[in-house]
C-alpha cells in the first residue's frame, strides 16, 4: 500500500460521508461525484482501466450528471435553514459503521479461502469494446435510452410545476 491509495481512499470515504451527512441535495450529488471519481481513481490505481474509465463515463458522465440535472429542475435545490448537516447524522453513521464492521469481518473471515492465487484473465479494452458495440450492443442503447428517458422526465416535471405556480 502506498500513500496514493490512502488518498484516493480518503478522498472516496470523505465523499461518501459527505453525500450522506449534507443537507443540501446539490451538494449531495456533487459529493456523491466526488466518491464515484475516487472509486475511478482506485481502479486506474489497481491497473484495472476498463472498470475506472467506465466508472468515469457511465457514473460521473452520466449518472452524477443526471441526477444533477434532475434535482435542478424539480427545485430540490433549496437551501436548508437549519444547518448544513442533517439532524439523523448520528443514525446514518451508526447503520455505516456496522455495515462496514459486517463486511469488514467476512472480509477478515474469507482470507484463509483464498490461499491460492489463479492468473488473472487476459481481456484487453479492445476485446471488451468490440463485444459491447457488437453482442451487447442492445443492453447499451437500452441504458442510453433509459437515462435520456429519466432525463426528459425531469423536464417534463419541472415544466408542469412551473406552468401550476403562475
Amino acid at each position: 500500500m502506498n500513500l496514493v491509495f490512502y488518498v484516493l481512499a480518503g478522498l472516496t470515504v470523505l465523499g461518501g460521508l459527505a453525500a450522506v451527512l449534507l443537507k443540501n441535495t446539490v451538494h449531495c450529488a456533487l459529493a456523491l461525484t466526488v466518491a464515484f471519481a475516487g472509486l475511478a481513481l482506485l481502479f486506474l490505481e489497481l491497473d484495472a482501466q476498463f472498470a475506472g474509465f467506465a466508472q468515469i463515463l457511465v457514473y460521473i458522465g452520466a449518472v452524477a450528471i443526471l441526477v444533477v440535472f434532475a434535482i435542478l429542475l424539480t427545485r430540490g435545490s433549496e437551501t436548508p435553514e437549519d444547518g448544513v448537516f442533517s439532524h439523523t447524522w448520528l443514525a446514518g453513521l451508526a447503520v455505516a459503521a456496522a455495515v462496514f464492521a459486517v463486511l469488514g469481518w467476512a472480509v477478515i473471515q474469507s482470507a484463509p479461502a483464498l490461499t491460492h492465487e489463479s492468473a488473472a484473465p487476459v481481456v484487453t479494452v479492445n476485446q471488451i469494446g468490440n463485444a459491447l458495440l457488437g453482442r451487447y450492443v442492445l443492453p447499451l442503447e437500452i441504458v442510453a435510452l433509459l437515462l435520456t428517458a429519466a432525463l426528459v422526465g425531469a423536464v417534463i416535471v419541472a415544466m408542469h410545476e412551473k406552468e401550476e405556480t403562475k
